[in-house]
C-alpha cells in the first residue's frame, strides 16, 4: 500500500514578524552600543520590513551609520544589511553586532530596495503599499563605503523564508 501527501506552507505576517523581531533585536543592540536608533524607530523599521517581507516586496534593507565625506558623498561607516532569501535557512540567534566602532559625526540611516514584483504593480498600487507602511521613505541613492570589511554571520528564517545578515565595519 502506498500513500501520498502534499504539504504546503503559507508565509504569514506572523512568520514575517518573527524574522523581523530578530532584526529589531540587532537594532536594539546598535542602540545599546551607539545610542541610536530609538525604540519607536526600531519598532517602525521592524513592522515596515515585516509587511514588505510578507507580501514579497522586500529585496534588501540596510541599517547603520553614515558619514558625509568631503567630495565623496555619504559613506557607510557601520552597516547591517539584510537580504531576503527563500528556501531552507538556518534560524540563528540575533546579536553579535560589532561594538566599539567610531560613529562620531555620523547619522543613523536606512536604505531599502524593493523586489521586481513590487515594481510590477501599477504606480497607484505601489503608492498604496508605501502609504500603509510605518516608515515613509524618500527616494535616494545608495551611499558608498569607507575602507572596511564585510562578514556574513547570521540568517533569520521561518516557513522557508528569511533574511541573511551581513555586517560592514571599518578596518
Amino acid at each position: 500500500m502506498t500513500s501520498t501527501y502534499t504539504t504546503s506552507k503559507t508565509f504569514t505576517i506572523t512568520h514575517a514578524r518573527y524574522i523581523t523581531s530578530k532584526v529589531a533585536a540587532d537594532l536594539r543592540q546598535l542602540r545599546l552600543f551607539y545610542g541610536r536608533p530609538d525604540d519607536d524607530q526600531i519598532d517602525a523599521y521592524a513592522e515596515e520590513a515585516a509587511l514588505l517581507l510578507r507580501d514579497g516586496y522586500l529585496e534588501r534593507v540596510d541599517y547603520g551609520f553614515r558619514r558625509h565625506g568631503a567630495n565623496l558623498g555619504p559613506q557607510w561607516v557601520l552597516l547591517l544589511r539584510y537580504v531576503v532569501k527563500d528556501g531552507v535557512l538556518d534560524d540563528d540567534r540575533s546579536g553579535r553586532v560589532p561594538p566599539g566602532v567610531d560613529v562620531s559625526g555620523t547619522s543613523f540611516w536606512s536604505y531599502l530596495t524593493y523586489t521586481a514584483p513590487f515594481f510590477a504593480l501599477s504606480e497607484s498600487e505601489r503608492e498604496k503599499v508605501k502609504a500603509a507602511l510605518p516608515v515613509q521613505r524618500i527616494a535616494g541613492r545608495e551611499a558608498g563605503f569607507v575602507s572596511g570589511t564585510w562578514s556574513s554571520n547570521r540568517t533569520y528564517s521561518s516557513a522557508d523564508h528569511g533574511v541573511a545578515r551581513s555586517v560592514f565595519k571599518p578596518r
